[in-house]
């Protein structure tokens, strides 16, 4: 059983051929590196520079999200360029550091209500990563066995966040708010992933 349940929905608009956002769930060691990518625009293009991203965070799971993010945009230069929010656990130590630029949302819902928030929303920085990147500043929190992190595309509208339970399935979850909340004006993805505890 795998210590990161997931779940993903896409839309592809209408007319195209390839969606122009990508996602990736990886782990090694003790790391897991969850992202949601947006081409900029959409079609060919837009697939394209988002595909490429995904290769280059394959390769290095374990590196610091701004490093990550420091070499997608530097494969990136002379593309359309993407936006992209990822997030780095540290399944050891129960710690998860994420990063946005430029529109795809965060939200990391916990399971059990204590001293932190219940909800918590991802800083996003403006930006195109392959053309211009912002200040680069991650943000650390804890992160516990059921908490639940979504990644969304701005294909889909914001509001989204204020439905999310811990007890809804990853999938479930996915699918649902692409159902309800898809703005079908342009490629949408929505991830769900949920740190599960290991059986023994």
């Amino acid at each position: 059983m795998p210590p990161v349940e997931f779940g993903v929905a896409t839309f592809v608009l209408p007319g195209q051929s390839a969606s122009g956002d990508h996602h990736l769930v990886a782990g090694k060691n003790d790391t897991f590196l969850i992202a949601a990518v947006d081409g900029i625009g959409h079609g060919a293009e837009a697939a394209s520079a988002a595909k490429a991203a995904i290769s280059v965070l394959e390769c290095a799971v374990e590196e610091p999200v701004i490093s990550l993010v420091e070499r997608c945009h530097q494969k990136l230069r002379g593309t359309r360029g993407i936006v992209l929010s990822l997030a780095s656990l540290d399944t050891r130590h129960g710690m998860m550091t994420w990063l946005g630029v430029g529109n795809v949302r965060g939200v990391l819902l916990r399971a059990a209500i204590g001293k932190e928030k219940p909800r918590e929303e991802l800083l996003l920085r403006g930006g195109v990563v392959g053309s211009q990147l912002p200040p680069l500043q991650a943000t650390v929190l804890p992160f516990a066995w059921d908490d639940t992190l979504v990644f969304a595309t701005d294909g889909i509208h914001g509001d989204f966040s204020e439905t999310l339970s811990a007890r809804e399935s990853p999938q479930r979850a996915a699918e649902r708010i692409l159902e309800k909340y898809a703005t079908a004006m342009d490629d949408a993805l929505v991830l769900v992933a949920r740190l599960t505890r290991p059986r023994p």
